[in-house]
């Protein structure tokens, strides 16, 4: 996905995000928002750097699980540290694996504007699915 080679999940291309650094247990994505993803008081919905958060802190999760292994988000508590804005520009939202697991598996992640300001942060849970 991040060469191109392969499409990448149609969220994507509705949250404008891409993937662009991949290695196991971490990962990192940018995504440029607009006014499309504004709320009712004229800034980026808090539900937008959910899904950002979330989409890092499960791909990192991903990375680790071996072939027709899935997973799921159990859990997900959000800090907002910061308002976000269409003219924040692109951002950075970065997730890491705190523990792998079988059955559960922990992680992290952040979103930051392009000076490296920390505009969000999140811990989550997965649950590990097949194998």
């Amino acid at each position: 996905m991040v060469d191109g080679e392969i499409p990448g999940a149609p969220i994507a291309g509705l949250m404008n995000m891409r993937p662009v650094q991949v290695a196991n247990g971490d990962v990192v994505f940018v995504c440029t928002p607009d006014e499309s993803m504004y709320n009712p008081i004229g800034m980026i919905h808090g539900g937008v750097a959910c899904t950002l958060l979330d989409t890092a802190a499960g791909c990192a999760v991903h990375t680790t699980l071996a072939a027709n292994v899935g997973y799921t988000s159990i859990e997900i508590k959000i800090n907002y540290l910061r308002p976000i804005h269409a003219h924040t520009g692109e951002l950075t939202v970065h997730g890491w694996v705190t523990k792998p697991g079988r059955r559960v598996a922990f992680a992290e992640a952040d979103v930051r504007d392009a000076d490296g300001t920390l505009l969000a942060t999140a811990t989550s849970t997965c649950l590990v699915i097949g194998g």
